[in-house]
């Protein structure tokens, strides 16, 4: 099912392969730490290097279904006749390696425990999977920053509650996302610094059969923040924050789907998916063009969000580690990465294709014929040393029996004798042009840099 939902680079970065050789590099890394503190051959940690580049710069894949092999817990992967079941991947891995070393495989995998491995491979996927999503994101705040300035001063209807309120323009509404994009950015490079961590503290995390010095190094090598302390894994609460930052970007890209979804019903129309030549809404219905691309990120959302109690979850270990993070790991790390990468890829294509209809715009935004601008004219009678609350009162009344009746604010407005006795008609004029409502919005665009 993922693999509808991807792009070729993320999900080429959490297949099997890639996680192999990940843990395959983190294994060539502990020898050297070894090495260079003298407690293991140099001439062993160079030929583990060197003939761990020969299987790296090969077809990595005869590992990896020998790995699977070896495991023999794997659907589809049946082991050999008298063959043992190892049912335990890093073990597994390590066999299948070994079969292709010589005697410096006794120095493989040397005092250090499974997690050493998998755990620094794992944040070393999260950061590329961070780099990749941030990539992402530039691309769909340039996106949103490219329409802003088409549509600085488009006027349109706000809405609240569904209701008309006062106008905006559609490159304010535009300049929200964008806000709320480069929030979402911040919190993903906070996400990546805190998962680029690396260890290699032994079994329990009390460096028992390894020297701090080899932890110190693969993390140097690798580019990884050295842990204060670590169990015997890295501690979940760096996933967790991964996790839930992706379900924030997740509720984002959900909230601009729902307002074009809700923009595109027919009744208001002020904005359009792109709807490319020969793509079909309906099997039955000809006329339709769905929002069906926003449609599909909300629903996505809904999936990515769902990963986040599991990765909360995850934080609660048995003592210094349990296997119950592990399954859960293999399924919401790499689909979240994937599915917050396609739906942000996605979103931006929404965004350069977004089909606007200005007059639609201007439509609806006269459809209540100037009610939209009625605390103006309450403001105006409370500057002219009117209560709030009698100004209040009189501009509603004016406003309702133009709401039931359907009559024109503007006309009911010059009409009202206790309006007009302290407004001139210019300070009417005024109170019920649209451009009053707009000019300031321009602090925005500065603020933004647009």
């Amino acid at each position: 099912m993922i693999d509808r939902y991807s792009y070729p680079e993320m999900r080429s970065l959490w297949e099997q392969e890639n996680r192999y050789r990940k843990w395959l590099e983190v294994e060539l890394l502990v020898a050297e730490g070894w090495a260079g503190i003298g407690r293991i051959p140099k001439e062993a940690a160079e030929a583990l290097r060197r003939n761990g580049d020969r299987l790296l710069s090969k077809d990595f894949g005869a590992i990896v279904q020998r790995t699977l092999e070896l495991e023999g817990d794997v659907p589809g992967f049946e082991p050999k006749p008298g063959q043992p079941v190892i049912r335990h991947d890093l073990i597994a891995f390590l066999t299948a390696v070994s079969e292709h070393l010589g005697e410096e495989k006794r120095y493989l995998h040397y005092g250090v425990t499974s997690y050493d491995i998998e755990d620094t491979a794992t944040c070393l996927l999260l950061r590329e999977s961070c780099d990749l999503i941030e990539k992402d994101i530039e691309d769909l705040c340039e996106a949103i920053r490219e329409r802003i300035q088409e549509h600085k001063w488009t006027p349109m209807i706000g809405r609240t509650h569904g209701v008309h309120a006062e106008p905006i323009t559609f490159g304010l509404k535009l300049a929200v996302w964008l806000a709320e994009m480069e929030r979402d950015l911040e919190r993903l490079r906070a996400a990546r610094e805190n998962v680029s961590v690396g260890m290699a503290s032994g079994a329990v995390g009390a460096y028992g059969a390894v020297d701090p010095r080899v932890e110190e190094y693969v993390c140097k090598q690798l580019g990884l923040e050295l842990p204060k302390a670590t169990s015997q894994i890295v501690q979940r609460d760096r996933h967790a924050h991964y996790i839930t930052t992706l379900a924030i970007i997740a509720g984002s890209l959900e909230r601009f789907a729902t307002e074009v979804r809700n923009l595109q019903r027919t009744e208001i129309l002020e904005v359009e998916e792109p709807f490319k030549k020969g793509q079909r809404g309906s099997s039955a219905m000809p006329h339709k063009r769905n929002p069906m691309t926003c449609e599909r990120i909300t629903g996505l959302a809904r999936l990515v969000r769902s990963h986040v109690v599991p990765a909360l979850e995850n934080m609660a270990q048995w003592h210094e580690r349990d296997l119950t993070n592990s399954s859960v790991e293999r399924i919401i790390l790499p689909d979240s990465s994937i599915l917050i990468d396609y739906m942000l890829r996605k979103f931006t294509d929404v965004v350069r294709g977004l089909a606007v209809h200005e007059d639609n715009m201007k439509r609806n935004l006269d459809r209540l014929k100037g009610l939209v601008c009625s605390e103006h004219v309450m403001l105006a009678l409370v500057d002219k040393g009117m209560d709030k609350q009698d100004a209040y009162k009189l501009v509603q009344a004016a406003a309702m029996r133009a709401w039931e009746s359907g009559g024109d604010f503007r006309t009911l407005i010059f009409e009202n004798e206790e309006i007009t006795s302290r407004l001139t008609p210019d300070e009417i004029a005024s109170c019920l042009d649209y451009e009053k409502h707009l000019k300031r919005i321009e602090v925005v665009y500065e603020r933004l840099g647009v």
